[in-house]
């Protein structure tokens, strides 16, 4: 069993910046780990992601304004949103992805609203 704690999430207004976070209670190493996010009335999509070759993949809405990282001894994965438009808006979801079970957080609110 793996527990992850996302937060961060927050309202904001649009062209503004928000970084969430979410703390894994385990080694992330080598794991495929990453945001997904589910605005009202739409199908969960992914946002971006580390496979586990390590490489980075982005939804195609937030190439050039969202930002993946992580500290592996800290268990962390954030994602840094820049220049966040209404369309961000959703519930954020962490998720892990160990021995090809995935485990998912409890997500973490964005809206970006003036």
């Amino acid at each position: 069993q793996v527990q992850l704690v996302e937060s961060g999430g927050d309202l904001v207004q649009p062209g503004g910046s928000l970084r969430l976070s979410c703390a894994a209670s385990r080694s992330i190493f080598g794991n495929a780990m990453g945001w997904y996010r589910q605005a009202p009335g739409k199908e969960r999509e992914l946002v971006a992601t580390f496979t586990t070759g390590g490489w980075i993949n982005y939804a195609d809405s937030v190439k050039g304004r969202f930002t993946i990282s992580r500290e592996y001894a800290k268990n962390t994965v954030y994602l840094q949103m820049n220049s966040l438009k209404s369309e961000d808006t959703a519930v954020y979801y962490c998720y892990i992805t160990v021995n090809s079970h995935d485990y998912w957080g409890q997500g973490t609110q964005v809206t970006v609203s003036s």
